[in-house]
This record gives C-alpha cells, sequence and structure tokens, in this order.
C-alpha cells in the first residue's frame, strides 16, 4: 500500500508541476554513485533521474565510477561535484566512515544531502544526510530468504551458499545478514533438520562469480541454494545450464530486476527475486530536491520496498524492464 500511496503522490505531482511557480533559477543537482555505466541496475535510476530532472527542468548530473565499487573514486568524485555548488547532492553513502568529512563539508556549504540506494548504517554519515530514498537492506534479504524457503526440499539435510557480492560495503553486508537472519529462522523453525550456512565472497562482475560460485560448486555438491546480494546469480543460473543441472536443483536469488535475472527467471533457474524500484530511488529525491527549493519543504526518507517478483511474473514486467521503470 504504500508504493501504491508513492506512486500516486508522483503522477499527482507530475500534474501540478507544469502550472506551479519555478525557482528564479533551476535547482542544481550532482548525483554521484559507487558503481560504473555497466552496471545494469544503475540505468533504471538514471532513467528516473533523467525523467524527474526533465519535469521540474533541474541541472542534473550523474556521476559513474570507472570502477565498479571503487570508494575512492566516488569519494573524489564527490568532492569534484561539492565544488561546483550544487543545490543537492544525492549520493549512496556505501560507507559509514569514508565519505564522513565529504558530507561534512557539503552540509557547511549549505548544500542538502540525500542519501539514496544505501545508506549509512550508524554514524556521523548517518546524521549528515538529511534523508534516505532506498531499500531497507536488511529486511529485503530477510524477506529474500524467507520467500525462497518455500522452495527447499521438504526432507533432508541443507545447504545455503550466501554470496557476498562487496564485502564491507553497506549494502552487500546488510542484505547478506538479511539473508543470513532468514535462514537462521528456518533452522530454528526446522531443529529436527541438519541447515549448513556458508558465505563466500562472490564480487561483482558475471565472470567472476560465476567463476567463484562455480568452483564452489564443483566442492560442494549438496548445496541446496545460493543467495545473492546482488544479481550476478544470473551467472550462476548460465554455469549451471552448462552444466546440464536441471532448473531447481540448486535454488537461485537474489535482488533487481535486471534482464539478466528476468531472462533466467523465465527458464526457471533463478525462483525468488526482490525488487527495490529503481526508477523510483532516481526520481523522487530530484522531486525532493525540487520542493526543497521551490517551497523549502525539507526532504524525507521514502522507503521504496522490497517486493517479491517471482518467475510466474517475468514475462509482463520484461518489457518495463527493458525501459528501465521496473
Amino acid at each position: 500500500m504504500k508504493s501504491a500511496r508513492l506512486t500516486t503522490a508522483v503522477v499527482a505531482l507530475g500534474l501540478v508541476l507544469p502550472g506551479a511557480a519555478q525557482a528564479a533559477d533551476p535547482v542544481k543537482i550532482a548525483f554521484t554513485i559507487h558503481s560504473s555505466t555497466g552496471n545494469t541496475f544503475w540505468q533504471g535510476v538514471k532513467k528516473g533521474f533523467d525523467d524527474a530532472c526533465g519535469r521540474v527542468q533541474a541541472q542534473c548530473q550523474m556521476i559513474f565510477t570507472q570502477t565498479e565499487g571503487s570508494i575512492e573514486q566516488q569519494a573524489a568524485n564527490m568532492q569534484a561535484a561539492i565544488a561546483s555548488k550544487p543545490d543537492v547532492l544525492m549520493t549512496s553513502i556505501v560507507d559509514n566512515n569514508a565519505f564522513t568529512g565529504i558530507l561534512a563539508d557539503a552540509r557547511k556549504a549549505g548544500i542538502v544531502v540525500i542519501g539514496v540506494n544505501v545508506d549509512a548504517t550508524e554514524g556521523k554519515s548517518k546524521d549528515l544526510r538529511q534523508a534516505f530514498v532506498g531499500q531497507d537492506l536488511y529486511a529485503a534479504g530477510v524477506a529474500l530468504a524467507m520467500a525462497q524457503s518455500a522452495n527447499f526440499p521438504k526432507d533432508g539435510p541443507l545447504h545455503f551458499l550466501i554470496g557476498v557480492s562487496a564485502p564491507g560495503q553497506n549494502w552487500s553486508e546488510q542484505r547478506a545478514a538479511g539473508i543470513k537472519k532468514g535462514l537462521e529462522d528456518f533452522k530454528a523453525a526446522n531443529s529436527g533438520r541438519q541447515v549448513k550456512i556458508d558465505r563466500l565472497d562472490t564480487g561483482t562482475d558475471l565472470a567472476i562469480t560465476a567463476d567463484r560460485v562455480g568452483a564452489y560448486l564443483n566442492a560442494n555438491a549438496d548445496v541446496n541454494a545460493y543467495f545473492d546480494t546482488g544479481f550476478w546469480h544470473a551467472a550462476v543460473a548460465r554455469v549451471l545450464k552448462d552444466r546440464n543441472v536441471a532448473p531447481g536443483k540448486v535454488l537461485l536469488g537474489g535482488f533487481d530486476l535486471v534482464p539478466e535475472v528476468v531472462t533466467e527467471m523465465g527458464t526457471g533457474y533463478v525462483q525468488v527475486q526482490v525488487d527495490q524500484q529503481p526508477y523510483m530511488q532516481g526520481f523522487m529525491p530530484v522531486m525532493q530536491a525540487y520542493l526543497y527549493k521551490t517551497v523549502g519543504l525539507a526532504p524525507v526518507d521514502i522507503n521504496t520496498g522490497k517486493a517479491i517478483i517471482t518467475p510466474e511474473q517475468a514475462k509482463s514486467i520484461m518489457e518495463l524492464v527493458k525501459a528501465g521503470v521496473r
């Protein structure tokens, strides 16, 4: 219901904005993220960002890293963005400490700071950002494990593998912790069964994830389910297919409705996926920036959700995914 209300608000806002009073100068927004242009998930965020910027005639820039997940490059991009004196800095906060000084500089310069996609879990960075627009990552991890548990074998020992795509980064660690909690809850509710839960550094590249998880599966033929903290389990689906492993023998689940994953849902290799609504993550903070600039409204937190998507829905949403709005 919350997502529906927010969607209605966006539509209503879109109807009002063309006739609303414009600011004397367009709102200037810099959006720095921790990912490269090759990350397909972020294209949905960028689509929402670009659409919203066009709607309110904002002056916007989304700044990617050259190397996927590089905190150092993101920090440098943030410093350059602040030097350009935007009204609003939107940024993913993948580390609790790495950006604290930069965010403090932004606030001292009178720049509004909105966390997007990834939030600090504690500390000064969490205090410095004035709102967060994105998923509750821990809760989403729990939801993924609970949803996939419906597909677990009904008897016998169980062996689960959690792929931590970016060890140490808030988004990956929080999701992994949530998945582990969901699996531990399942284990407690099924105390008569042997349940093993392992963790593996699996990387943020499809080829690397395929190699690392493929090697793990070679050494552990009893694995029943693999959980990825991103969308790179799409590569594991291809590994299973190449090895003539039947869909569902090793259950797969993870996050984000990128085309690679939705395709594998259609083949039956991916059973459960969590949607965090990337288009909304790009669109809504721009609207908050516009309202701050024009009428002085402070930005607020928006939880973009943890909707569970199953293969039955894959075909109907593929066109929306390709369009970058899901």
